[in-house]
């Protein structure tokens, strides 16, 4: 009876823990924004589906970011550089070459974004000694300021004025310009890497990734290449930045610096920080949180809206480190569970 009545005793308990433990939120709200997504451009007007694409190809952006910083412990400032390069490489070959075939231009500027990543991640990661974080951020902060000042003085990039009147990509004779289909264009896109990428950190490779953003030391006295692992995912993270870049340029028709400059490399932590790190929904309801607010502000509130948004991000930040997502999202359901065994422990838990 006293053995019959522990079991009993533990079961009830471990049934008290589940039903206190919330329903998994991540997946919840992933269905619920592909939903929303879905039927945009059929309830807003032309001029906020344009509005709505950008966003779809900022959150491709802030999903690179994620992955080198969320989940490998990265600081990258030099996302945007990986972005307006492969913009602008796609921009010169739509001007000069008169390539707009998508089956080329988004190839190249996913590749363009993986190159510069993997150069960029040669020098800062894999020298002799492991780099320290500051290192890592100085670097690719630096990067990115370089490849802004080269594009305002380079006169055959346009100089500070870009480069303007980029033909619209095309799938045959058929031309992508801006609405419904560069929006449904963009949002498969955004789908496919993010599916990607879910796939990805939640693997094994995903695991170790947690485990070097936690406890680098340890992971590497297991014997894992801890620096070889952090190239792979920074080159992965710099061909998704490369493909928004090029996905942008097409659709706004041009490219200047401001896209690969630190402005646009900070504003991606902010995306990051204000959604949550580490989450990959997180960032992307950053860019839809932020941009919105700013769309709607500097209506608004033409000469403060930068103070009052600033103000709101600084509360944020404070009061909620993790992100807006900490607020429907447990700790449980951030970390995640890993392959067959972690969900097993799980369910067993």
């Amino acid at each position: 009876m006293t053995e019959n009545a522990a079991t009993n005793t533990a079961s009830v308990r471990r049934a008290a823990r589940q039903a206190r433990r919330p329903v998994a939120a991540i997946p919840l709200l992933e269905l619920l924004l592909l939903a929303v997504f879905a039927v945009l451009p059929l309830l807003l007007p032309d001029y906020l589906t344009i509005f709505a694409t950008r966003l779809m190809i900022l959150s491709l952006l802030a999903l690179s970011f994620d992955l080198v910083w969320g989940y490998a412990g990265i600081l990258s400032f030099g996302q945007a550089l990986f972005y307006g390069s492969a913009g602008y490489v796609v921009a010169l070959l739509a001007r000069d070459l008169d390539i707009t075939s998508i089956f080329i231009v988004l190839p190249a500027a996913m590749l363009v974004g993986l190159v510069l990543s993997f150069l960029m991640a040669c020098f800062l990661l894999l020298g002799r000694f492991p780099p320290s974080a500051m290192f890592i951020a100085l670097g690719t902060l630096t990067g990115s300021y370089a490849a802004d000042r080269l594009a305002r003085g380079w006169y055959y990039l346009g100089g500070q004025n870009g480069i303007p009147s980029i033909p619209e990509m095309t799938l045959g004779s058929f031309e992508f310009d801006q609405g419904p289909i560069y929006y449904y264009l963009a949002l498969g896109t955004l789908i496919l890497v993010y599916l990607l990428c879910r796939f990805l950190v939640r693997s094994q490779f995903g695991l170790a990734l947690a485990g070097i953003r936690e406890q680098e030391t340890r992971i590497a006295f297991f014997g894992y290449r801890v620096q070889t692992i952090k190239t792979i995912v920074f080159t992965v993270a710099g061909a998704i930045a490369g493909l928004a870049g090029g996905l942008y340029t097409f659709h706004e028709g041009f490219v200047w610096p401001n896209m690969v400059g630190v402005i646009l490399s900070t504003q991606i932590v902010l995306y990051a920080l204000f959604g949550g790190v580490g989450t990959l929904i997180g960032p992307v309801i950053g860019v839809i949180a932020i941009e919105s607010a700013s769309y709607a502000l500097s209506d608004s509130f033409q000469q403060v809206w930068p103070i009052i948004l600033g103000g709101v991000l600084l509360v944020v930040i404070l009061f909620r480190p993790t992100g807006l997502i900490s607020l429907i999202v447990s700790p449980e359901d951030r970390v995640g569970s890993f392959g067959r065994g972690g969900q097993r422990k799980r369910r067993r838990g």
